[in-house]
């Protein structure tokens, strides 16, 4: 689902998408094509094909280099921009191969145990050893996009985001959800455990996938206790918001359940979630008990501790608020070089009578290092020196074609300070962003070894706190000065 929420915002942005899988259920099939997303089914596999030493080799079916060799021709009637592979049986040999194909590879990966040939590595989860995770499996140019801020969620999920408030007071709703196919069905042992607590005034929102293998005993089970049953629901999102607890696994649905507040009693139900799990309850985005014993009795017990420890639930659900916001399918684009028709370039001698009235609008002084008017002939003199100042870049941002906004970056001894500031009659607009994301991107493309980006924010501008905070700057340090006469 990751990767189709990734190409539903791409296609948004105007591009030409396609799936190419092996093994995809009718009704995921049928998904893509509703989305408007074009889909290649590879033949499957015969038996006792050969695959390699890879953990998940089996999950494919075929060696990587008949999988290469027919995805290859699956893309053969165009060139393409990017290939974006997730697969855990497909490695840095299929990429190199693949590379013939389009102009660059992101990988998606949550389990760092094979080399990749990308350009772009994302692996969206929280891991105490993320910097490293990957060192010598990707190459040296390669991008690394870590951490949940990255995490590859729908768009309902940021707006809702902005909405929803971190969980307080009594447990009035529960949700359910073990993923789509739940192949031990903990969802029973769920049901079975809320049935047991018999907790007063309590909802129960149970999800479930279309091909769970116990479906027709989990939707009787359901009726029985008065719980609610979801197969296959688009509402996610708005069932997450509506809960005050929730039960469920590890995987991707973990960053959505941060996103929205959702305090969640976590288990592992399979060996790729056991690390992130532990990781991510240790930095308390959680609660992930052991299963020792009945998986039910587990729930249930601390199901119950859960709902009597509401401080507990409160920081769960502050911690995951803060830590996943909901935008990482928009910085992810934005590394992709997707900018909603944003661009920048470099300043010419046409831009200085522009900038110089942009300059001295009151508005963009009020942010300024010198609030004072500049001069004609002052800025002139600066601007000239600036274009031709081989450590100091000066870029117009441009939206279909108009000018929009300025981006200048400084050398450092350590990498480079930007300074940013839309048109004044622009200053409303939510470009900013996109405007400064497009600027990192350039810098990246043009001036790759410069690795770290520093921002100097005037005394205590709310605004721009938020603004360089949104955009991913973490704070270091707090200047202090004093005037004596």
């Amino acid at each position: 689902m990751r990767c189709l929420t990734l190409a539903d915002a791409l296609k948004e942005r105007g591009a030409h998408t396609r799936f190419v899988s092996r093994h995809l259920p009718e009704h995921l099939r049928s998904k893509l094509v509703d989305n408007g997303h074009g889909f290649v089914l590879l033949e499957n596999a015969h038996d006792n094909v050969a695959v390699d030493e890879l953990a998940h080799a089996h999950w494919l079916g075929v060696s990587q280099t008949q999988d290469a060799a027919d995805s290859i021709q699956a893309l053969s009637d165009r060139h393409w921009d990017w290939i974006v592979v997730d697969h855990y049986a497909l490695d840095s040999r299929w990429e190199s191969r693949l590379r013939k194909s389009a102009d660059k590879i992101l990988a998606i990966d949550d389990i760092a145990d094979r080399k990749h040939d990308c350009d772009v590595l994302l692996d969206q989860n929280l891991y105490a050893d993320m910097e490293t995770r990957y060192g010598g499996k990707v190459p040296a140019q390669c991008q690394q996009l870590l951490g949940p801020r990255f995490a590859l969620l729908r768009d309902e999920f940021r707006k809702l985001h902005k909405q929803v408030k971190s969980r307080s007071g009594a447990v009035k709703r529960v949700m359910v959800f073990f993923g789509g196919m739940d192949a031990d069905n903990y969802t029973g042992h769920a049901i079975e455990a809320l049935a047991q607590l018999e907790i007063p005034g309590v909802h129960v929102d149970v999800v479930i996938g279309a091909q769970h293998p116990s479906r027709q005993q989990i939707e009787k089970e359901c009726a029985q206790c008065g719980f609610d049953c979801h197969v296959q629901s688009d509402r996610m999102a708005e069932l997450m918001a509506a809960a005050d607890l929730a039960i469920g696994a590890g995987g991707a649905a973990t960053w959505e359940r941060c996103c929205l507040g959702l305090p969640t009693l976590a288990l592992c139900t399979a060996d790729n979630q056991q690390k992130q799990l532990i990781d991510a309850a240790q930095q308390g985005l959680l609660y992930s008990p052991e299963i020792a014993g009945d998986p039910m009795q587990v729930i249930g017990r601390h199901v119950l501790a859960l709902i009597e420890n509401g401080h507990l639930r409160h920081h769960i659900s502050d911690k995951g608020m803060q830590t996943v916001d909901g935008c990482g399918v928009s910085r992810t684009l934005t590394n992709m070089g997707c900018f909603n028709g944003m661009v920048v370039r470099l300043a010419t001698a046409n831009d200085s009578e522009r900038l110089f009235q942009w300059r001295n609008h009151p508005s963009i002084r009020e942010i300024s290092r010198n609030t004072d008017v500049i001069e004609w002939q002052d800025h002139q003199e600066w601007f000239a020196s600036l274009l031709v100042d081989s450590k100091r870049w000066l870029l117009i941002g441009e939206d279909a074609g108009v000018p929009i906004g300025v981006v200048r970056f400084d050398a450092e001894k350590e990498g480079v300070e930007v300074s940013i500031y839309l048109a004044p009659e622009k200053a409303s607009s939510g470009l900013g962003q996109d405007l400064l994301h497009s600027a990192e991107h350039w810098l990246v493309k043009n001036h790759p070894e410069v690795r770290r980006i520093h921002a100097h924010v005037i005394g205590t501008n709310e605004r721009s706190l938020r603004f360089f905070s949104k955009a991913g700057f973490q704070m270091e340090s707090a200047d202090f000065s004093k005037r004596l006469h």
